[in-house]
């Protein structure tokens, strides 16, 4: 029995060796394929986007590696639309998802490599320094819009893919690739139709930029536009109270207050102890009209407050509101005078909801010892924004993880990844490969 063992620890240290050492070999491709991506735009700009050209890289990529991409419109995939979670409000002419199964010998377990291809727009308050579709390559970093958030974990997907060809392995279990559309501002069709395509598995893991964290829970998050209104223009009416600037003042004033009240009364969950704001609230855009002399110098008589506040991974969207409209209320009743019109809401998203699997499961557990393997002790915790996860989680019960490399400025100018973790990365999910769907070499 020891002299048994003792063969297949030699085994998993070769297969590990052998794999390591074809990706260090492709990793100047793995550089390459994300400035690839970066440099193809992809925005989502709801209701539409332009995620096509790049899904068509994906595509050949995948058929240089001998695999037959599934290219599907959204449109295509049956009840997508009359599922709870899809959201209407979106047009995807030209926006299909990708798919490509490597197929399993049986002998292991079936996993998803899921990663959505488009991006926020590259237009940002704060002006880029590097063009956001360069792609440049500065201080081991990698610059552009994508770069972080997600393309570097795309590319992390495309690499691992031809890691296993560059070897000639085969695999146990069943391994499935995809790049899904329309995941930023709430979209996540895009992953549900993948699903429901059939495109489900024993495990996920979505290449999200976690910071080599390993996070198998996510915050919920909701969005609320408010329009405060009041009288304007430069001759004074007689009263100054009421004015939208000073309803500005009072309703910024108020939002800290909204997180506090949610942090004394929501339990915490435990995988965001540790979170500087684990009941964010945050003033995400405020806007009173164009900037410029195209404009008349006047009191503002609109002003339009976009709010982001996140939520635990329990809780309900009905709870969630009933927090807000509370929290609303109150603030509107404080201050009588300055509100003489009532202040309009819209909820322009769906409700993102939180999720979690738990730290003992063994899509954790085995994560955790793949990153041991490579000399990381890695942390599991949550990560502090929603994503598409819940739609594994939650509506298909399949266990799923965000993993990904660090970087910084997600969602604003001068994104970046850090390629050295790009590259760390990559190596972990490589070796969860092997843990879970279970990776044979050819004889030599």
């Amino acid at each position: 029995m020891l002299d048994l063992n003792l063969q297949t620890v030699s085994a998993g240290a070769k297969t590990h060796d052998v794999l390591d050492k074809a990706l260090r070999r492709l990793e100047p491709t793995l550089v390459s394929t994300l400035q690839d991506l970066v440099r193809i735009p992809s925005e989502n700009l709801p209701p539409a986007g332009n995620e096509w050209a790049c899904q068509q890289y994906v595509v050949k990529q995948l058929q240089s590696l001998r695999f037959e991409p599934d290219v599907y419109g959204l449109q295509d995939v049956e009840a997508l639309r009359a599922h709870p979670e899809y959201w209407p409000h979106r047009q995807y002419a030209d926006r299909p998802n990708v798919n490509a199964v490597f197929e399993g010998t049986g002998g292991g377990r079936s996993l998803v490599l899921s990663g959505h291809i488009d991006t926020v727009p590259a237009d940002t308050p704060v002006a880029w320094t590097r063009g956001p579709f360069d792609g440049e390559i500065c201080g081991g970093r990698l610059f552009g819009r994508g770069a972080w958030d997600m393309k570097a974990g795309v590319a992390m997907n495309l690499t691992v893919l031809r890691v296993l060809r560059e070897v000639g392995a085969t695999l146990g279990g069943r391994l499935i690739f995809e790049t899904v559309v329309d995941e930023e501002f709430g979209g996540v069709n895009g992953t549900l139709a993948a699903r429901l395509r059939g495109y489900t598995a024993d495990g996920a893991i979505i290449t999200e930029p976690t910071s080599l964290r390993i996070c198998p829970a996510q915050r919920g998050g909701k969005v609320v536009h408010m329009e405060l209104r009041g009288s304007g223009g430069m001759l004074s009416p007689g009263e100054t109270s009421g004015r939208v600037t000073e309803q500005l003042a009072h309703l910024l004033a108020a939002v800290p207050a909204f997180a506090r009240e949610r942090e004394a009364r929501v339990e915490m969950h435990p995988y965001f102890a540790g979170c500087a704001e684990p009941f964010a609230a945050w003033v995400t855009n405020i806007a009173t009209g164009k900037w410029g002399w195209t404009q008349p110098i006047t009191v503002v008589e609109r002003c339009r407050v976009e709010l982001y506040f996140q939520a635990m991974p329990d809780e309900s969207h009905e709870d969630v509101l009933k927090d807000f409209h509370r929290w609303w209320r109150a603030m509107l009743e404080a201050r009588p005078d300055l509100f003489r019109q009532e202040p309009l809401l819209d909820f322009p998203m769906r409700w993102l909801p939180g999720c979690a699997l738990d730290a003992g499961h063994p899509l954790v557990q085995e994560f955790a010892e793949a990153a041991r393997s490579v000399g990381r002790n890695t942390v599991v915790e949550g990560l502090d924004a929603p994503s598409d996860m819940y739609i594994f989680q939650r509506c298909f019960q399949m266990p799923a993880l965000m993993w990904g490399p660090a970087g910084g400025n997600a969602h604003q100018a001068d994104e970046y990844v850090d390629l050295d973790s790009l590259f760390e990365a990559t190596r972990v999910l490589l070796h969860m490969v092997d843990r879970w769907c279970g990776v044979e070499l050819p004889p030599l």
